[in-house]
């Protein structure tokens, strides 16, 4: 055992190198940002680039549209969380059937993930927006938003699959095997044996693609779609000041950066209950 005496000590050593350790942390943050700021401010161009840029009165002005676009960026990523945990299950599950009757099943799941992981998501947006109206098959969506929707829930799919495929991988076969010794079908051991303990492992990363998506649903604006972006592209074609962008940069960030926080949050108390589990 430590004694008292000594253990106090420790305590106030470890209080000590924390309290520096915190404050030459604050001051090397402080000189670095401090110094790239006064190197941008004292630059020959940046008179030019903060009227081009970051003009008060053009940010104003260009507010309210912006917004208005951004409304709709928030309707994809909120339809495309819908739809992208289901669609992406379902190709994980038909890819973890075992036997050779599910054969065909497990070749469509690995055929689904590697075209729509293999296509870039910009290219699979201008294809399906493009090309699939310009077919008029009768009954068939024309709208360029619907079609971008689509190419967001594939491409997104195609990855969540993944995550959740790696979450079946990793719960030990011998659940599977207990399971179906207990008389239950193999849908029926996925669905109350596998399945809940594959997502439990897997919501840490699933949460990171969340904040992936919230970002990419601005790829619509080359559809011609009117979102934060594209409003901004207009504004900005009409005036010749880029300040409009900035305005649609903030409204991301002020999504974004809360859930990239909650993220990690999420993720190290996930950690940490996992940590005290095993103990």
């Amino acid at each position: 055992m430590i004694a008292p005496a000594r253990e106090s000590a420790l305590s106030g050593f470890f209080r000590q190198e924390g309290a520096r350790a915190g404050v030459i942390a604050v001051v090397s943050t402080v000189v670095f940002f401090g110094g790239a700021a006064l190197a941008v401010v004292n630059s020959p161009n940046w008179p030019r680039v903060r009227d081009q840029f970051f003009s008060g009165e053009d940010f104003v002005e260009a507010w309210p549209d912006v917004v208005g676009g951004f409304w709709l960026n928030v309707q994809l990523f909120f339809w495309a969380m819908l739809l992208i945990p289901v669609v992406a299950m379902l190709v994980a599950v038909m890819r973890s059937l075992r036997g050779p009757a599910f054969a065909p099943i497990r070749l469509l799941s690995v055929v689904f993930t590697d075209v729509f992981r293999g296509v870039p998501l910009i290219l699979l947006i201008l294809l399906l927006g493009f090309g699939v109206p310009a077919l008029q098959i009768a009954g068939l969506p024309r709208g360029a938003t619907f079609w971008g929707l689509v190419a967001l829930t594939l491409s997104y799919s195609a990855y969540t699959a993944e995550i959740y495929r790696s979450g079946i991988d990793a719960v030990p076969e011998s659940q599977r095997s207990s399971a179906r010794s207990l008389g239950l079908t193999q849908m029926q051991a996925l669905r109350f044996a596998i399945l809940p303990q594959a997502v439990r492992n897997v919501v840490p990363a699933l949460m990171n693609t969340v904040v992936s998506l919230q970002k990419d649903v601005a790829l619509i604006s080359v559809l011609g779609v009117r979102d934060a972006t594209r409003e901004a592209q207009i504004i900005t074609s009409r005036t010749f000041n880029y300040t409009p962008f900035l305005a649609a940069t903030v409204l991301f960030l002020l999504v974004s950066i809360p859930l990239t926080r909650y993220v990690d949050w999420f993720t190290a108390r996930d950690r940490r209950l996992r940590s005290q589990a095993q103990v």
